[in-house]
């Protein structure tokens, strides 16, 4: 019966936690954010870009100390690495609700945290903050802003 209950125990081990598949994400979003390569944030961690993959894939999982470190590093509080995890994560693991807001109407948008993965968002986000001048980028927000549907 012991080998049944390892085999068992062996096939769940096998296979990621969810998550640690959402904190993985949640690493690659804020590293792609940043402009940030694996490479370079292996190195800001002392880990090789393999390493910063298995991590963002929530093969391998982030200790406590580790989380610090990525904190620190990619500039965000630890709580960023579980905001936006779906509500059946948080029922399963304990939590009352999974979804944690910031009080902006993006992060009540149900459809926020796959349009954030994106690559064409990201490369976005990233040429918007490459406008130095804070009335120009103020200005192109008002204009992407005005293109869209009227707010409720």
């Amino acid at each position: 019966m012991a080998g049944v209950e390892q085999a068992i125990a062996g096939d769940r081990e096998s296979r990621p936690s969810p998550i640690d598949v959402h904190v993985g994400s949640r690493i690659r979003l804020r590293r792609t954010l940043l402009g940030m390569s694996q490479e370079r944030l292996g190195e800001s961690l002392g880990l090789t870009f393999q390493q910063v993959q298995k991590y963002e894939r929530g093969v391998n999982r982030v200790g406590a100390s580790r989380l610090f470190d990525l904190s620190r590093v990619l500039d965000v509080p630890i709580s960023f690495f579980f905001d936006d995890m779906p509500d059946s994560l948080a029922a399963n693991f304990g939590g009352s609700t999974g979804r944690r807001t910031t009080g902006s109407a993006e992060s009540q948008d149900p459809f926020a945290d796959d349009t954030l993965s994106r690559r064409e968002t990201l490369e976005l986000v990233r040429a918007y903050y490459r406008i130095t001048d804070p009335s120009i980028r103020k200005r192109v927000f008002d204009l992407i802003k005005s293109m869209g549907p009227a707010e409720p």
